[in-house]
């Protein structure tokens, strides 16, 4: 069987002047030519993606779209009519958002947080704006510390909202947010805390515990070596300094710093850190 709106290893059948028929277990599956990869055999195998052309038919490209069916991804409007909007999900043809699927409507060149779908009456890919049904945290399937998935869905008074695993939400706080985000982004971070009463979950970015701070420790004796074994960097420095070089919070740059002195690996200067040599 194969599956629309995902990839699928397809042998190929035969050759025509315009392109491959790959094995559907029925006549077979076009591959226009212009996208039939060099040096391709009939008996090959290769890996497709399968969506509906304009004409309603059925077909394969080795094009990457931008999302496969159950993504939840940040897609352009590139035009939009009466009964919906058509956004570009990096193939030849568009994916169509229905007007009823749209949450205050959208506009041609804005960009849009959706989920790709399979409609059920046309068999066809399309993408809702109304992702709430998708998530909740009614049975929690992470824990505290655990590293996962995020994706920024919406600016809420005291931070982020963002999707997790695509399976539940919980808020990226403003004082745990230490450059500028978009709604779609998508990053690791990792569960800070769980309120068990509403099972609420606070985020953090990044990766937890001393595995972080280890990581980070790696990343500033690098810094030090591309810079003479010196940073103008201390515990008195801004917090946006600290992030726009070393791109951590000033929360994780002092741990790892406290960490490397403890190590005798760094010296604390007056104005800011020296490797030891």
């Amino acid at each position: 069987m194969v599956k629309v709106g995902e990839y699928n290893i397809l042998k190929v059948l035969r050759a025509v002047d315009f392109g491959l028929y790959l094995d559907d277990g029925a006549e077979g599956i076009l591959l226009p030519k212009r996208f039939v990869p060099a040096g391709t055999n009939i008996g090959d195998e290769l890996k497709v993606f399968l969506y509906h052309d304009g004409e309603d038919r059925l077909i394969a490209t080795t094009q990457e779209p931008k999302g496969v069916l159950g993504d939840i991804v940040r897609l352009k409007a590139i035009s939009v009519t009466s009964h919906g909007a058509f956004l570009d999900n990096g193939l030849m043809k568009d994916i169509f958002v229905p007007k009823s699927k749209q949450i205050i409507g959208m506009r041609a060149n804005g960009e849009y947080l959706v989920k790709i779908y399979l409609d059920e009456q046309t068999g066809r890919m399309a993408a809702t704006e109304k992702l709430g049904s998708f998530f909740n945290n009614d049975d929690l399937t992470v824990k505290e510390l655990e590293v996962v998935d995020l994706i920024v869905y919406r600016k809420s008074d005291i931070g982020y909202v963002c999707i997790i695993n695509n399976k539940h939400t919980g808020v990226l706080h403003f004082n745990e947010i230490y450059r500028s985000i978009e709604i779609g982004d998508k990053f690791k971070g990792f569960v800070k805390k769980i309120y068990p009463t509403e099972n609420k979950i606070d985020l953090s970015a990044g990766t937890p515990g001393y595995k972080r701070v280890e990581g980070e420790s790696e990343k500033i004796m690098r810094l030090l070596k591309e810079n003479n074994g010196y940073l103008p960097y201390n515990d008195k420095s801004a917090p946006e300094s600290i992030y726009g070089f070393f791109q951590m919070s000033k929360k994780s740059f002092k741990m790892a710093v406290g960490n490397l002195y403890r190590e005798k690996k760094i010296t604390l200067e007056q104005t800011g850190i020296k490797s030891v040599e």
